[in-house]
C-alpha cells in the first residue's frame, strides 16, 4: 500500500510537471522570430517608393498587426537579374534568414535573357539557399507579351517548372493585379506606385501566411511564429 501511494504521488508529480511544460514551451516558442528575406530587383527594392512603401515592408508590417513574430529583410537591388542575385546568394546569408523569397527574372525578359539562362540561374540560387539550410520560396515572373510567343512560353514556364522540381512554394505572379494597370503602376508602366505595392502585399499575404505556417510546422514551432 505504501508504494502505491508513493507511486502515485510520483505519477500526480510527473503530470503536474508535464502539464506546467505544456503550458511555457509554446508562450516561449512564440517569441522566436523569423526572418523572411526576399532576393529581388526593383520591385522588391521599391524603386521610386519610400522604403516603408516597398512590399516587403508591407508585408512585414501586415504580419506584425496579425502578431507574428516575423522580420522581413529587403534584399532587392533594383536592376538586379537572375545573374545578379545569383552572386548576391552569399552576401545575404550573412544575415542569417530562416526563409528566402527568390523575386528574380522580370530584367531578365526586359533584356531578353535566355530562358534557359534565367531558369539555370534561379535553380543555382535555390541549390545554394537549400545547401545552407534554408527554406526557399520561389515569386513568379511573366515575360513582355510583345517579346513574341515562343520567347513569352518557355519564360513563363520557368517558374512552375523550377516550383516543380525542388518541391518548393509558388507564388505565380508577383506583379498578380498590378501589370499594366496604369492606376497601380507609375509612369514607366513597369514599376508599381504606392498603391500597386499595397496591392501585391494583400495578394502575397495569404501566400505568405499559409506557407509560414508550413514552416512552422516543419521545425516543430506553433502555428503563429
Amino acid at each position: 500500500m505504501k508504494l502505491d501511494k508513493g507511486y502515485g504521488r510520483f505519477v500526480a508529480a510527473v503530470n503536474l510537471l508535464l502539464a506546467v511544460l505544456f503550458f511555457l514551451v509554446p508562450a516561449q516558442a512564440q517569441t522566436s522570430q523569423v526572418k523572411l528575406a526576399v532576393l529581388g530587383d526593383s520591385l522588391a527594392a521599391g524603386f521610386g517608393l519610400k522604403p516603408t512603401q516597398a512590399f516587403p515592408a508591407l508585408v512585414e508590417a501586415a504580419l506584425k498587426a496579425r502578431g507574428r513574430n516575423v522580420t522581413v529583410l529587403n534584399d532587392g537591388v533594383s536592376g538586379d537579374t537572375s545573374a545578379g542575385g545569383l552572386d548576391r546568394v552569399d552576401w545575404i546569408l550573412g544575415d542569417k534568414p530562416d526563409i528566402v523569397l527568390v523575386e528574380l527574372g522580370a530584367n531578365d525578359a526586359l533584356r531578353g535573357v535566355d530562358p534557359a539562362t534565367t531558369e539555370r540561374n534561379l535553380a543555382g540560387i535555390i541549390e545554394k539557399l537549400r545547401e545552407a539550410g534554408v527554406t526557399v520560396w520561389l515569386a513568379g515572373m511573366m515575360a513582355p507579351r510583345n517579346l513574341g510567343s515562343d520567347y513569352v512560353q518557355s519564360f513563363d514556364r520557368i517558374y512552375s517548372r523550377l516550383a516543380a522540381k525542388y518541391e518548393v512554394p509558388l507564388y505565380p505572379f508577383v506583379l498578380d493585379g498590378v501589370a499594366q494597370n496604369p492606376a497601380l503602376n507609375q509612369p514607366d508602366g513597369l514599376h508599381p506606385n504606392p498603391k500597386g505595392a499595397e496591392v501585391i502585399a494583400e495578394r502575397m499575404l495569404p501566400f505568405v501566411i499559409r506557407n509560414l505556417d508550413r514552416y512552422a510546422a516543419s521545425v516543430h514551432r506553433p502555428a503563429r511564429p
